[in-house]
Order: C-alpha cells, then structure tokens, then sequence
C-alpha cells in the first residue's frame, strides 16, 4: 500500500510550468538527422506552458557538424472535436496589436486582396494581426528580385499586393481577416471579453474526412471494415477506457456510465480524475437519436431553492443570461449534466478561461470581468433572481420541471426549425440516413 502510495505522489504532469523557484523539467534529447549536412545532431525536447496559451512543446535542434541550428514551438493540447473560423473585421490602427494565436493547421485569408496563406505552411505562433501582415508582405518579397528579372509583370502585380499590406498595417484601409483551422486551437482576442466582440465573429464546423486524415486523424482500415458485433445494454455498467488528462496529458482512465434521466432521454456520463495534477473533468453526452427540432429553455429564478433544480446543458447548448447580458458557447466546456447552482459556478470559473485573452493589463477590462463575476455570485448565493435561458439547435439540452407532470408557471420551452447554416454547422445537412448503399 505505502508502494503504490508512492508511485501516484511521485507522478508530475507532462506539461508544467517554468518556474524559478522549482526543478527544472526533464529536457528529453534525440538523435536527429540534419537536413543541411545529413549528418547526426541533436534535438532537444521540452514539454511545458505558456501563460494564458497551452501547453506547447518546445524543439531545439543543433548539428555539431556543420553548425545548423533549428527552433520550433508545436501545440501540445489536443485537437478540438470542431474546426473553428474566425472572421474580424480590422478597421484603424488600433486594432493592429490584436493578439492572435496561430496554429500551423490555422489558414489565413485576407478577403479583399483575395489573398490565402494556406494551412501547414508555417509554424505555430503566438503573433498579432499586424505580425499577420508583415508576414505575407515578407513572404512576397522574398524572392521578388528574381521576379523582377525572371516575370516583370507579376513582380509588378506583387508589388502592388504589398503596397496594400503596408497600407493595412497602418490602418489606412479597412479589411476582413479570416483565420481558419481544422484543430480548433487558434484565437483571435476579444478585448471585450466575456461580452461578445462586434468586429469578430466565431464559427465552429464539422471537419471534413480529408481535413481529418490531414490532421493523423482518419480511422485505421481495419477499423471502417468492423463486423456486425450485437448491441451491449451499457445501463447501470461503468465502462473504463484508456486517454490523456485534458489538463496535462499525462495517461489518465476515463470512465463512462450510461444514466436515464426522468421525464427526458438517456444521457452518457463521462468522467476522469488525474492522479499527476489534481484534474478532474466530468462531461456529459445525450443519446439517442438526434432531436428534429431545436429547442429554446426560458427559466425565471424566483426563489433560491430553484438553484437545486437539475439542468443537463449539452455541448451544442448556448448559455445566456440576458439580465448581465452574458452568452456562453459550450463548445469549449462540453456537456454537463449538474444542478442550477453548479451551472453558474461552473460558468463563473470558466469565464476568461476559454479565451486565453481573457486577463491582461487593461484595467476596463478586469473591471468588468470583476464586475460579472460579483453579479454571478450574488445569484449563485440566493441574493438576486435572473431569467437563465438556454437555447440548445440540437434540442440535448434539459432544465428539470419541478411541478411535473404539471407545467412549470416559470418554465418555458420553445420548439424551432434550425436554420440551414445551423444544419451545416452540426453537420445535419450531410447526414444520409435513407437510400444509401
């Protein structure tokens, strides 16, 4: 028992922070071939974080042979089960220190010169939009010289291109950046945040099976070629399977257990608790078929006994309080199934941390934020009553109704048809379920 007491306490999450005052984490060394001499070198390989990104893994190469030295920073979070696009519309020179983290699966588009830097072209980086544009404009000067002696008539054309770039980085002209990327990591800032941002707009998208087979993610052959195996009946069984703590990547069980909730569907219980770091997550998803219709949950608190209720908020359920005039996506959170009162601590936690922008040396907006905060705790201690509203297009999500079978005087559900850019979105509109082969 003292063993095994000592083997969890001496486990430490892959990914940790750089700090003075602790041991310096393990630098993993490999050999490595040299793509300038193809002689033997050296690359060194460190996990750790970077404040208010990710975890990031940090590659240094070396050739003692002929000198060749190489530096890289990869993510080291996992890859999003969406895509993400984000559009800003970039007008004035202030918007030019806009932070921006950019994946080496990001593609950047500026819509109005037509011009597309496309995905794994680059390196990741954490830059800002005015870094975006110095980049292109390098780029296309880069081997101009040439050009000009080789093919006038495009050097000229390019030179244009660049007398654009130079005018956007100064704020003269107004223009439309899109950054787009198939892992779902990459960030433009929102210094509004938590409130929404009107010049930047965020989609998220079902992934493409070559964009998945770009990202290492399409399944093996033997896996799409699976015999017909009978049904399990998962009820009141907690089945175990082996993944990576979301917080370190340290290998971690998780664990899932199939529950019915009264007056609604089945729902599946995730959970996983890292012996590394401390982590704990819990996420829930809905089972059964897809709703037909979306639906909207209208919920006037009257009374501090209503923060008992359950409320089960799938990953495709927007959460907002109209009250604060706060709207929170769960793409980033994922399902959980909890009570009110834990919903609204869990969204307070949560604010700020989704978006790695959140907190900074701006004083407005740490104001705010502090300010959204208090209002959120107020409600969560009993002290002030707010209409919670969540709006689910997948129709997943629930909000228990305490007088049932009777209606709910302070309860309302609201029944819609999706919208096409809705189905699109969760990938409805590509979905086959009658005359196919």
């Amino acid at each position: 028992m003292g063993e095994d007491t000592e083997t969890v306490e001496s486990k430490k999450p892959l990914f940790r922070d750089l700090d003075a005052d602790d041991e310096i984490p393990e630098i993993t060394e490999v050999e490595s071939l040299c793509l300038n001499c193809e002689e033997q070198g050296t690359t060194r390989i460190l996990l750790t974080k970077i404040p208010f990104f990710r975890d990031v893994i940090i590659m240094s190469f070396s050739c003692p042979h002929c000198g060749y030295r190489d530096n890289q920073i990869q993510p080291g979070s996992e890859i999003q089960e969406k895509a993400v696009k984000m559009t800003l519309k970039v007008d004035g020179a202030k918007m030019m220190n806009r932070q921006i983290v950019k994946q080496g699966s990001a593609m950047v588009r500026i819509v109005e010169l037509d011009f597309e830097a496309p995905p794994f072209t680059s390196k990741g980086s954490l830059t800002t939009v005015e870094g975006i544009l110095e980049n292109a404009a390098n780029g296309l000067e880069e081997q101009q010289p040439v050009r000009r002696i080789m093919q006038p008539e495009i050097a000229e054309k390019i030179d244009e291109v660049i007398a654009t770039l130079t005018k956007y980085r100064g704020g003269e002209i107004p223009f439309t950046l899109v950054l787009e990327d198939t892992s779902g990591n990459s960030f433009i800032e929102n210094p509004f945040a938590p409130s929404d941002d009107p010049a930047l707009k965020v989609e998220h998208f079902v992934r493409s099976k070559e964009q998945d087979e770009r990202l290492g993610l399409a399944p093996a052959a033997e896996e799409e070629e699976k015999k017909e195996e009978a049904p399990l009946n998962l009820v009141d069984e907690v089945v175990e399977f082996p993944g990576n703590c979301s917080a370190c990547q340290t290998p971690t069980p998780m664990r899932m257990k199939v529950v019915e909730i009264p007056h609604f569907k089945e729902v599946i219980l995730m959970a996983s608790s890292c012996d590394a770091c401390g982590h704990k997550t819990n996420e829930v998803k809905a089972g059964g078929a897809m709703e037909a219709q979306g639906s909207k949950i209208s919920f006037q608190m009257t009374d501090p006994t209503d923060l008992a209720r359950d409320v089960l908020a799938a990953e495709s359920c927007t959460i907002s309080i109209p009250d604060f005039d706060l709207s929170v996506s769960n793409y980033a959170n994922g399902g959980r199934f909890t009570t009110l009162e834990g919903l609204l601590v869990y969204v307070t936690e949560q604010l700020g941390r989704t978006n790695p922008f959140a907190f900074g040396d701006s004083a407005d907006k740490a104001t705010k934020l502090k300010e959204l905060v208090d209002n959120m705790n107020s409600v969560i201690a009993g002290e002030r009553f707010v209409t919670l509203i969540l709006d689910d297009p997948v129709g997943n999500s629930y909000l228990q109704n305490t007088y049932a079978p009777d209606p709910d005087p302070n309860l309302t559900i609201e029944k819609y048809e999706r919208s096409e850019e809705q189905n699109i979105e969760f990938g409805i509109s590509d979905m086959r379920t009658e005359d196919y082969e």
